[in-house]
């Protein structure tokens, strides 16, 4: 459960991290341009279901990010609407999920 870049291998123990500390499903860590990386864990209520992927993005988005470099998630996959909403942002980012065994998949 490695990645070549030290910076997408930060990704990853960001999201996982980030589902462990809450119990979530699923843990993602974006970077964007400038190299700042945001993480979520996935929320899920009776009233509402958060992707995680679609929260960090959201974060990166709101705090100003115009491009992203790397998404990464862990635990579920992420849903198509982020990985869609990832391309249509940064179409080359690097976008991989992690299994709970470590197997990585690439969009």
């Amino acid at each position: 459960m490695t990645f070549s870049n030290p910076e997408d291998q930060k990704l990853l123990t960001l999201a996982k991290a980030t589902a462990v500390r809450v119990s979530a499903t699923q843990g993602a860590a974006v970077r964007d341009e400038t190299g700042r990386t945001y993480a979520a864990a996935s929320v899920e209520l009776d009233s509402i279901t958060l992707d995680a992927l679609e929260l960090a993005l959201g974060m990166a988005l709101s705090s100003g990010a115009t491009a992203i470099e790397a998404a990464i998630t862990f635990g579920s996959e992420p849903i198509a609407r982020a990985r869609l909403a990832i391309r249509e942002i940064s179409p080359s980012a690097l976008l991989a999920s992690v299994d709970q065994d470590g197997n990585i998949s690439a969009y």
